[in-house]
């Protein structure tokens, strides 16, 4: 069988986006393990390659489609256009080459030239453009890539993972924003992901309080009492085992994170202040609920070490291994569940004259 295609998008030019992707394909290791497709400039590559030490060759394509097995490739997404690079700044030539990049990646995805994707960090707001009136990646690619399904934001590492209701939110926002329908939809989500994409057969989650101490009693705010508990007593009758509301403030230092196999807190620096503290290096931030499979390091531009070789690789290089083992994961699983009809009628023990027609029908077949 081919090796699974990785297609990475360089992120933002004046970052540590070129520096991370070097690093982690220097090893002969990785390329034996998958074939990598960066989606940028071969003249960019080679300028952030000479500074710092580095052994990582690459070779020059006009498409993912022409990708060697056992080498880093490059696809040309500017010709011969030369693009300034400003290390260590935000700037419009960079918010324009990550966009272009991220453009050509997703036209080449929905030509099925790849596999999964794996985009270095941009900049949110230099990359702001007609055609990117977005957040984040996230929200980006639940639109041009998502055939109608909702994203789920979750941050990971070895069993941690955090799951966010709410993403890129201003914090003035969120207390609305936080529904029974919205909260419905993310715990649906999870409970699939965590099925399909990580393979737990009875997965646990944890819900997070929306205000201090969960409230209080309604002292400190109704959501936990009006929305969460209501929401959490009805997925757990439908068969999603998720329990809670938990105070977000003693949660991890307690350690009663290892007991679930992932979390949903109710927006962004409520989830990632911990999980960052507890995991940054090796971290992994995956886009669940969607047909494509995205991972992203966890950390961001770091503009302030850019350039200088003292960005650590490791995140970047998770993130590869996350979106080769997630699609091996759902290869698995869907093979797994090819006939869920089946298995269905045999858990239900439905005796009904109808379900058992059309098993006999769909034997009779084989």
């Amino acid at each position: 069988m081919r090796k699974i295609k990785v297609g990475i998008t360089h992120g933002d030019i004046n970052g540590v986006g070129y520096e991370v992707i070097l690093k982690t394909f220097e090893p002969e290791e990785m390329t034996n393990l998958c074939t990598p497709i960066v989606y940028g400039s071969p003249k960019v590559a080679t300028y952030h390659k000479k500074s710092f030490e580095c052994q990582t060759n690459f070779a020059v394509k006009n498409s993912a489609g022409q990708a060697d097995e056992g080498l880093l490739n490059i696809v040309n997404c500017f010709g011969d256009e030369e693009i300034k690079i400003d290390m260590g700044k935000s700037t419009e030539d960079a918010g324009k080459a990550a966009y272009v990049a991220l453009e050509c990646a997703l036209d080449e995805y929905a030509k099925g030239e790849f596999d999964v994707l794996v985009t270095a960090p941009i900049n949110k707001n230099n990359i702001q453009r007609d055609g990117f009136r977005f957040p984040g990646h996230t929200e980006y690619i639940e639109e041009k890539a998502g055939e109608g399904n909702k994203a789920l934001m979750i941050l990971m590492k070895g069993g941690l993972r955090v799951a966010l209701a709410t993403t890129h939110l201003p914090i003035s926002k969120v207390s609305s924003a936080i529904t029974r329908d919205l909260l419905i939809e993310k715990l649906t989500i999870l409970n699939n992901s965590l099925h399909r994409d990580f393979m737990i057969d009875n997965p646990r989650i944890a819900v997070l309080s929306l205000n201090p101490h969960c409230g209080d009693g309604g002292l400190l705010g109704k959501e936990e009492h009006e929305i969460i508990e209501p929401v959490i007593q009805e997925m757990f009758d439908k068969g999603i085992r998720c329990f809670g509301p938990y105070p977000a403030d003693g949660f991890f230092g307690s350690g009663n994170y290892s007991h679930f196999d992932a979390i949903l807190a109710m927006y962004h620096d409520q989830g990632l202040a911990p999980f960052k503290a507890l995991a940054m290096d090796d971290a992994v931030n995956f886009t669940a609920g969607l047909p494509i499979i995205r991972t992203s390091p966890a950390h961001g531009t770091a503009f302030d070490i850019a350039g200088k070789g003292e960005a650590n690789e490791g995140s970047f290089r998770q993130a590869v291994y996350s979106a080769i083992d997630i699609y091996r994961n759902r290869r698995s699983y869907d093979e797994a569940h090819s006939r869920p009809l089946q298995r269905q009628y045999y858990e239900k023990r439905d005796d009904s004259d109808k379900l058992k027609l059309d098993q006999i029908t769909e034997d009779d077949t084989l």
